[in-house]
């Protein structure tokens, strides 16, 4: 078992690393890191005294002053380097470079002088360096106005506002999902040390994606269809949009009900997209689920009784609670990565309909058992 330890793990990709690497427990232990950490170096030392691994993440991205920036990344790194030192460390270290190097910004400055000082401590102590450039990432949870253009485009159509395009141009792009194998490729990678450019997974113009995310918005957001899904980018992109709802007021979502003398007709869901469509009956008091998933579309609508679904992301301890009543039909859609349930709270049986937008396949499939 590797011991992981990532600075930045309450960041945007750090969190991703962090809640993927403990799917697998039995492979890795991850050590807690605190941003506050950095500042007390008996606590850094502690920290770096566990790890046989450090994936250096912690940056600053965005300052009114460059030069702010550019000191303080280099002296994260100038204290990570004490510290290595300070305590004989042979840990193998990942840090996370950027192609603005090429760029001689302030923040490509950093990003140099951080590699270069970690290069020159491995060679010097015999311990492990890889250094990575990342393409522009995006993917659930990014800050809006600060990731990615992409969280920000998300944010503005789910709330309200309107997305504008500063410079429409061609982005390199990677899904966090598809960094975080790259980052454990590395952290299993046993061999010399290594610098190299993190391949990007698609390339697409600043409004092609918007186009995307509006059709997002249009046909799932306002009116509840799965859209088509083309391609592992849009799934990707789609999955990222659904996270930036503002859950606990989009949901439940009330089904058209339409009611004759024969009875009542609702559709529960209009696809762009295949799937698998299960039906269960619960008897009251019974709880289905507590799981997550990391990439799964998944619906639960309610037809006959009453039932509570919670909903909790899985690093909070925020839990949300909808009550749904078949006397008006709802459902409630999960996103990745929050663990959720269904559990009966009526007095007769509570018969729900499941879509998930793959087959179940038990070899792969995507679910992951956590209390909600």
């Amino acid at each position: 078992m590797k011991r992981i330890g990532i600075t930045g793990q309450n960041g945007f990709v750090g969190s991703h690393l962090y809640n993927t690497l403990g799917l697998t427990p039995d492979k890795y232990e991850r050590i807690n890191f605190d941003r506050e950490i950095f500042d007390e170096s008996e606590k850094l030392d502690e920290f770096v005294r566990q790890c046989d691994v450090i994936i250096h993440l912690a940056a600053m991205h965005r300052h009114p002053d460059p030069e702010v920036i550019y000191h303080n990344n280099v002296d994260l790194v100038k204290k990570l380097v004490t510290s290595l030192e300070n305590t004989g460390s042979k840990a193998h270290v990942v840090f996370s470079s950027s192609s603005q190097e090429e760029k001689y910004n302030w923040y490509g400055k950093s990003k140099k002088e951080g590699r270069e000082l970690l290069a020159d401590w491995a060679e010097r102590a015999g311990g492990k360096f890889s250094g990575m450039v990342i393409p522009n990432v995006f993917g659930p949870f990014g800050k809006p106005n600060y990731n990615s253009f992409i969280a920000t485009f998300c944010h503005k159509l789910t709330h309200g506002e309107k997305p504008v395009i500063d410079n429409d141009g061609e982005v390199k792009l990677i899904y966090v999902a598809e960094l975080v194998q790259e980052i454990i490729s590395q952290i299993e990678n046993e061999g010399a040390n290594t610098f190299y450019e993190v391949p990007h997974t698609s390339v697409n113009k600043v409004s092609e994606v918007l186009q995307k995310l509006e059709n997002f918005k249009n046909l799932y957001f306002d009116n509840g269809e799965i859209p088509g899904l083309e391609s592992s980018f849009d799934l990707n992109l789609f999955n990222t949009f659904r996270c930036y709802f503002d859950i606990k007021n989009h949901y439940p979502v009330k089904f058209i009900q339409h009611t004759d003398p024969r009875g009542a007709f609702v559709e529960v869901i209009r696809l762009g997209i295949g799937g698998q469509c299960s039906f269960s009956t619960t008897v009251p008091g019974i709880t289905r689920g507590n799981h997550f998933h990391t990439r799964k579309i998944e619906r639960f609508a309610v037809i006959k009784g009453k039932a509570l679904i919670q909903l909790r992301k899985i690093d909070t301890d925020e839990v949300l609670d909808f009550y749904l009543d078949s006397n008006e039909p709802a459902y409630v859609d999960m996103p990745i990565w929050y663990t959720h349930n269904i559990k009966n709270i009526g007095e007769e049986e509570l018969y729900t309909i499941f879509w998930i937008n793959e087959p179940f396949n038990p070899e792969d499939a995507d679910t992951y058992f956590v209390e909600v």
